[in-house]
C-alpha cells in the first residue's frame, strides 16, 4: 500500500468484520416472527400496544438487552461505513484503471460487495418492522408488482397471498443473516486470493506501508463505529413506532446509498401505458429497474468495453492518473453527476419547502438536470484533464515559470524558467 486511497478498500473489510461481531449479538435476541402480541416492555409510550414480535424484540434489544442499543446502532452504522468505503474504493479503481488486466475479476468482486451491500442495508432495515420499514416494504411491493408478467407472481412469492403478510421478514431475516453474509465473505476470500496471486498494482514511486498500519487501521474503524454507536443515534423505532400497512411516516426516507433510487421515482414523470391489455407501470419499472440494472451492468461491463474500444490488452500494474486518461475520467465525472442528482432529487419536498419554491418545479429541474448534467460534467472534466495536460507538456518544453524577472545588459526583460526534471507521482513520490 502506497497512497492514503488505498485505505477505502480495507475500511470496508474492517467494518464488514464489525457488521459479523454485532450482526451475531443481536440475532441471539431477535424473533423474526410477525404474530401480533400486546406489548409489556420497558418503554413506557408503546406499553399495551399491540405491535408484531419482530418490533417487540427489536424494542427488548434496545431498551432491556445490555449494551443492545449500543450493538444496534453500531451495526447500522458500520453498513453505512462499510457501503460508503467499498464506493471509493471503486472510485479509486474506476480513476486509476486499477481494474485493467489482470485485474478484471477483482473489479467484478467489488460491485458484487456494493451490491450485496446494498441488499444486506435492505433487508436488514426491514427486519424491526416498525412505520420506516413499513414504507421500505411498500416500495419493495410496488417494484415487485411493476415487473411485466411476473410481477403480480414475484410479490407471491414475497408476500403471500396478502401484502406484506407474515412471510416476508422471516425470508429477509435468513437473506440477511446467512445468505448475504456467507457470499459476501466468500468475495473477500476470493480477492484476497486474487490479491496474492497477481500483487498490489501501485502509484509511480510507491512506498510500502508496514502491516502494522493496517492493524492500528482496524482498531482506529472499530473505535470509531462504536464510538458512533455510542453518541450518534440512528433508525429509533421507538419514535417510529411499530408497522401499519399502508402507513409512513412524515419524512421517512431510506439510507444515502438507496437514495438515488427513490429521487428517481419521485422525477419519474407518471407513465402508465397499455400494452396487449396489461398496464405497464413504467414511472417504477424504469426508474426501480431499468435504470438501476443498467447503471451497473454498464459499471460491471466497463473494463471489457474500455479494452474493446482501446484495444489495449497487456497487463498493467502501475496506475494512471486520472488526466492522463481523460475520457474515463469524464465518464466517471458523468456517472458521479448522474448518481448525485438522483440522490439530490430524493429531497425535491425539502429542497422546494427550504427554499419556499414549487415542488412542481424542483421536479421538472431535476428531470432536466439528470440528462444535461452528466453531458456537462463529461464535456468539463475530459477538458480539463486535456488542459492540465497540455499545461505539463508546456511546463516540460519550456521549464516552470519561477516568478522572477531578469534585465539583460542589452536592455532586455526575461523570465527565469526551472527546467521539469522530476513529475511527482499520486503517491507524493517524485518519479524521474
Amino acid at each position: 500500500m502506497d497512497h492514503w486511497s488505498f485505505l477505502f478498500g480495507q475500511i470496508a473489510i474492517y467494518s464488514f468484520l464489525v457488521l459479523l461481531v454485532t450482526g451475531v449479538f443481536l440475532t441471539f435476541f431477535y424473533d423474526p416472527d410477525l404474530t401480533q402480541v400486546v406489548y409489556q416492555g420497558s418503554y413506557l409510550p408503546l406499553r399495551d400496544v399491540p405491535v408484531s414480535r419482530a418490533f417487540a424484540s427489536s424494542l427488548e434489544i434496545s431498551f432491556d438487552v445490555r449494551g443492545g442499543l449500543l450493538m444496534r446502532q453500531a451495526h447500522h452504522w458500520a453498513t453505512l461505513v462499510f457501503v460508503a468505503a467499498v464506493c471509493l474504493h471503486l472510485l479509486r479503481l474506476f480513476f486509476t484503471g486499477a481494474f485493467r488486466r489482470p485485474r478484471g475479476l477483482n473489479w467484478l468482486i467489488w460491485i458484487g460487495l456494493l451490491v450485496l451491500g446494498m441488499a444486506a442495508g435492505v433487508t436488514g432495515g426491514i427486519l424491526p418492522d416498525d412505520m420506516l420499514s413499513s414504507g421500505s416494504l411498500s416500495l419493495i411491493q410496488g417494484i415487485t408488482q411493476s415487473i411485466p408478467f411476473i410481477g403480480t407472481t414475484v410479490t407471491g412469492w414475497l408476500f403471500g397471498d396478502e401484502a406484506p403478510g407474515t412471510q416476508i421478514v422471516p425470508i429477509f431475516y435468513w437473506l440477511h443473516v446467512i445468505v448475504l453474509p456467507i457470499i459476501m465473505a466468500e468475495l473477500f476470500v476470493a480477492r484476497r486470493w486474487l490479491l496474492q496471486r497477481h500483487g498490489h498494482s501501485h502509484y509511480p514511486g510507491a512506498v510500502h506501508v508496514p502491516p502494522l498500519a493496517s492493524l492500528a487501521l482496524f482498531f482506529f474503524t472499530a473505535a470509531m463505529l462504536t464510538l458512533l454507536g455510542t453518541v450518534a443515534q440512528i433508525n429509533p423505532i421507538w419514535q417510529y413506532g411499530p408497522a401499519r400497512p399502508g402507513t409512513i411516516g412524515a419524512g421517512a426516507v431510506p439510507d444515502w446509498y438507496m437514495g438515488f433510487l427513490d429521487g428517481a421515482i419521485r422525477v419519474m414523470p407518471a407513465w402508465e401505458p397499455v400494452i396487449g391489455g396489461h398496464p405497464v407501470t413504467l414511472s417504477v419499472l424504469i426508474p426501480a429497474l431499468i435504470v438501476p440494472g443498467a447503471f451497473f451492468t454498464v459499471l460491471a461491463a466497463y473494463p471489457l468495453l474500455e479494452r474493446r474500444f482501446t484495444r489495449d490488452t497487456k497487463p498493467h500494474h502501475t496506475l494512471d492518473r486520472p488526466r492522463e486518461a481523460a475520457v474515463r475520467t469524464a465518464l466517471g465525472a458523468a456517472g458521479m453527476t448522474f448518481y448525485g442528482l438522483l440522490w439530490a432529487a430524493a429531497a425535491n419536498d425539502q429542497i422546494a419547502h427550504t427554499f419556499d419554491v414549487s415542488l412542481f418545479a424542483v421536479t421538472w429541474f431535476f428531470r432536466v438536470a439528470v440528462i444535461a448534467g452528466p453531458v456537462l460534467a463529461f464535456e468539463l472534466t475530459r477538458r480539463l484533464c486535456l488542459g492540465l495536460r497540455g499545461q505539463e507538456r508546456e511546463e516540460l518544453a519550456h521549464g516552470v515559470e519561477t516568478g522572477t524577472v531578469r534585465r539583460s545588459p542589452e536592455g532586455g526583460y526575461t523570465e527565469v524558467t526551472v527546467a521539469v526534471r522530476e513529475q511527482a507521482g499520486i503517491g507524493g513520490t517524485p518519479v524521474t
